[in-house]
């Protein structure tokens, strides 16, 4: 007897422990969905900014090329 008002007594509790407020998966999802468009907005950013710094070492790349090139036609040593 005691082992059927046992199985009673945990056959009707854990379907209500398993009941989850639908109000905070929603706010779950929506945190998540919220973490994952600011994860794809850091790698734009990330591209964006390697972009910027390729293009600044380029730049510097010509200017020391030419600063090169102005030396050796004024004569100056290195």
């Amino acid at each position: 007897m005691r082992v059927t008002r046992r199985l009673f007594l945990v056959c009707s509790v854990i379907p209500l422990v398993s009941c989850v407020n639908p109000r905070v998966q929603e706010n779950m999802a929506q945190a998540m969905t919220e973490l994952g468009n600011e994860m794809v907005a850091m790698r734009q950013d990330l591209g964006d900014l390697q972009n910027t710094l390729d293009s600044l070492r380029q730049v510097v790349a010509k200017q020391d090329t030419i600063i090169g090139r102005l030396t050796t036609l004024a004569g100056i040593p290195r």
